[in-house]
């Protein structure tokens, strides 16, 4: 038996609406992730991708189209459900690490466990911190404070954050976009090992050179997809 896509959007819309103005931000998205898959989206500044990516990470909703994660439509969850999801299904790494100055390594990225609907055990929670950071190369760090670590390393725990809680897709926002470029491509290469291991990727940027780490990759303009996904064998 087939396993479901990791990500399904058919015919996606997103419209804002203001007392005088109607603005599309989203026009017909059709998108499908497979598991294992490490996709782009790619575009100009305003072309939609940042309204995507909360759509995908259910910080937002549609107007109209439908969202499946590994089949379950989610498009008209209530917000109880749709936090539920976020957090069991989805992994987010945000271009400014959004970590937390008073915790730790180790309690930033044991903060998604601990907020299971279901509590999870103490050993569990330092079972899988730990596989994480290791992940990461992180380990030696985790009772370090973020403001101890250098901006490739705190990006690092950012990943193994989004990773603890085993998410269904790794939704990735401009992850180089506050590095030089030694640690934006350290970071790059990292994803690409981690989708390698069988983590399922979604990455906006609007760097070309990274858009090829993905092996599919798709152009936003005008919040349309613009073309058919450009396909690049794993290397």
């Amino acid at each position: 038996m087939t396993s479901q896509p990791a990500i399904q959007l058919t015919d996606l819309t997103k419209v804002y609406l203001t007392d005088s103005l109607e603005t599309h931000a989203l026009q017909g998205v059709n998108l499908t992730i497979e598991q294992g898959e490490f996709v782009s989206i790619s575009g100009p500044s305003g072309c939609g991708k940042s309204t995507l990516l909360s759509i995908l990470g259910l910080l937002d909703s549609s107007s109209s189209g439908h969202y499946f994660i590994e089949g379950e439509e989610v498009s008209q969850l209530d917000e109880n459900r749709r936090a539920e999801f976020r957090n069991q299904k989805i992994g987010f790494v945000f271009q400014s690490f959004n970590l937390i100055d008073e915790l730790t390594v180790f309690e930033n990225v044991a903060l998604v466990l601990r907020y299971r609907e279901l509590a999870v055990s103490e050993t569990d929670i330092r079972s899988a911190v730990q596989d994480a950071l290791k992940k990461v190369e992180m380990s030696h760090r985790q009772q370090h404070k973020p403001n101890q670590l250098s901006g490739g390393q705190q990006q690092r725990v950012a990943i193994a954050r989004a990773l603890v809680g085993a998410p269904t897709v790794l939704l990735v926002d401009e992850p180089t976009g506050n590095l030089d470029s030694k640690n934006g491509d350290a970071v790059m290469m990292l994803l690409r090992e981690l989708n390698m291991q069988g983590t399922t990727i979604c990455m906006v940027t609007h760097d070309p050179r990274y858009a090829d780490f993905a092996n599919k990759q798709y152009h936003l303009l005008d919040g349309k997809i613009v073309s058919q996904p450009t396909l690049r064998a794993a290397s």
